[in-house]
């Protein structure tokens, strides 16, 4: 299955889904969906409880409710949970009471309708990207950078495969070994400092921190280009040295401003009320002597 991870949002909640370029199908997250649907406190108990009674009443047939696939959690891993595609979904939602139901189904046979019109004609993905960030209220100042930062990890990860490098679990540690190289955090530190959970780092960066992570990441990529690393040790070298690039960089602007670039702002703070070309600016925080 050659997938393609996403965050998709049905009434500003997040379903996590996977495309299958094989299959031309979404799976969807169901404890995500079930959360949706009901409010559930606890929607992973929910569906448990769901799941059982399913299998109990359908007997073989309820072995095909869903299926199994790795998804990010909480913690930011990637970890096996259950996904249904949108036939099985269908099924499934008959099973949950909800008055989301019906609004849900028609955002369900969307999503496949929308993703078959990307591949055909790829800029309409890009229009959906920049209406999306449009509507959350980003300055257009910052959604250029967003989309560039976008094409310069595209470039990273692309290199990363013909360098052997496999998705998942090892472009994440490479990332991490990027990040860490010029924020001095890892992805996990700096979404906790910026206060994240689930959602995007580079959703929640300001402008400065934008340019400073893509200087890493081309940085890594052409390195990477000249040095042709072929072990994972090796591409852990050259990942550290293009995080230490932009390093250099950020310590240089530091000492020149005496105001931090990695900042706690989050797009959340923003949208409960703050002015959103704060996203645009560093703190002013000033530096460790």
């Amino acid at each position: 299955m050659t997938q393609k991870q996403a965050i998709q949002l049905f009434e500003e909640r997040k379903v996590r889904t996977v495309w299958d370029d094989r299959t031309e199908k979404w799976y969807c997250s169901i404890v995500d969906v079930v959360a949706v649907l009901t409010d559930s406190p606890d929607p992973k108990r929910y569906w448990s409880v769901l799941k059982t009674r399913i299998k109990k009443e359908k007997g073989n047939e309820g072995t095909t409710i869903c299926s199994t696939l790795k998804m990010p959690a909480a913690d930011g891993k990637m970890r096996m949970t259950d996904v249904a595609d949108t036939e099985q979904l269908f099924r499934l939602i008959q099973s949950i009471p909800s008055p989301k139901a019906e609004p849900f189904k028609l955002w369900l046979a969307s999503l496949g309708r929308e993703r078959l019109e990307e591949m055909d004609d790829p800029e309409i993905g890009i229009d959906r990207m920049l209406e999306y960030y449009h509507r959350k209220g980003y300055s257009e100042n910052w959604i250029n950078q967003r989309l560039k930062s976008i094409e310069v990890r595209k470039e990273l990860t692309d290199e990363w495969e013909r360098r052997g490098v496999r998705k998942g679990q090892e472009f994440a540690v490479l990332t991490d070994i990027v990040t860490q190289g010029w924020s001095g955090m890892t992805t996990r530190e700096y979404k906790r400092y910026k206060g994240l959970k689930t959602e995007s780092l580079r959703d929640n960066m300001t402008n400065l921190e934008l340019v400073l992570n893509m200087l890493a990441e081309a940085s890594t990529t052409e390195i990477s280009k000249e040095k042709k690393p072929c072990t994972v040790a090796q591409n852990r070298k050259v990942a550290a040295e293009g995080g230490s690039v932009a390093a250099a960089a950020r310590k240089t602007l530091e000492a020149r401003t005496g105001k931090k670039v990695v900042s706690r702002l989050n797009a959340r703070r923003i949208l409960a009320g703050k002015a959103l070309e704060e996203l645009e600016a560093p703190e002013t925080e000033k530096t460790e002597e």
